[in-house]
C-alpha cells in the first residue's frame, strides 16, 4: 500500500478539483491518503511570488479555466462570494479536527459550492458545530501545527497546492493527477537515474539584478 500525503490549502480551487477527482484517478490501487493542510501563502512569501488571483489578467483566466475543468469532469463547483479570502480559520478547523477526507470534504465543499462568503460569521459556526472539532482551532498548539506543516512542506521542496506526495516525490496541481497514476501504476519513465531525476540537473537562468 502506497502512502500519499496531500498538501492542500482551502483556497485553491485546484485542490477541490484534486481532491474530487482524486478517487476516480486512482481507482483500483491500495493506497492511503494523509491530508495535510498548509497555508499557501507561506509559500507565496517563500518564493517572493504572487499569487494567481493577485495578477489580474491571471485571476480572470484561473476562475474560468476551474470552472471549466469542474464542468468537464461533472463535479459542482460555483465561485465563492469573495475570493481569495484568509483561510487561516479553515487551515486551523482542519488542524483542529484532525484533517481526514470527511473534514477536508466538508471544508472544501463549504467553500466551493454554494456561492456563500467562506468566512461568512454564521456559516463558520455552523461548520465548527457540524465538525466538533476536539481541539481549539484558535489556541496555540493548533497554530503552531499548521505553521510547522507549512514549514516542512517548503523544506521538501513544496512550491504550490494541491501537492501530492509519495515516495519522496512530489505531483503538483490537479492535472498532475494522471502523472501520479502512472507513477503508483510503476511506469519505467520515473525509473532511478531516468528522465524524473536528469531534469532537475539542468542549469537555470539568473537573471541579472
Amino acid at each position: 500500500m502506497k502512502q500519499i500525503t496531500f498538501h492542500l490549502d482551502f483556497i485553491s480551487p485546484y485542490a477541490y478539483l484534486a481532491f474530487e477527482r482524486l478517487p476516480q484517478a486512482l481507482q483500483g490501487l491500495s493506497y492511503a491518503v494523509e491530508y495535510r493542510p498548509v497555508l499557501f501563502a507561506g509559500f507565496l512569501k517563500h518564493y517572493g511570488q504572487l499569487g494567481p488571483a493577485e495578477i489580474g489578467p491571471k485571476r480572470d483566466w484561473t476562475y474560468r479555466q476551474v470552472l471549466w475543468q469542474a464542468h468537464s469532469h461533472g463535479i459542482a463547483m460555483q465561485m465563492p462570494a469573495a475570493h481569495p479570502f484568509n483561510p487561516l480559520a479553515l487551515l486551523r478547523l482542519a488542524v483542529a479536527c484532525g484533517a481526514n477526507r470527511h473534514v477536508c470534504e466538508t471544508l472544501l465543499r463549504h467553500v466551493w459550492r454554494g456561492g456563500g462568503d467562506p468566512l461568512d460569521a454564521t456559516r463558520l459556526a455552523d461548520l465548527q458545530a457540524a465538525l466538533a472539532p476536539g481541539r481549539d482551532p484558535a489556541g496555540e498548539e493548533v497554530k503552531v501545527e499548521l505553521k510547522l506543516n507549512t514549514e516542512q512542506a517548503v523544506a521538501e521542496g513544496i512550491f504550490g497546492v494541491p501537492t501530492l506526495t509519495v515516495d519522496g516525490r512530489h505531483f503538483w496541481g490537479a492535472d498532475a493527477l494522471p502523472m501520479l497514476r502512472a507513477y503508483l501504476d510503476g511506469d519505467p519513465w520515473f525509473a532511478a537515474g531516468g528522465a524524473w531525476d536528469e531534469l532537475a540537473k539542468l542549469p537555470g537562468l539568473q537573471r541579472p539584478r
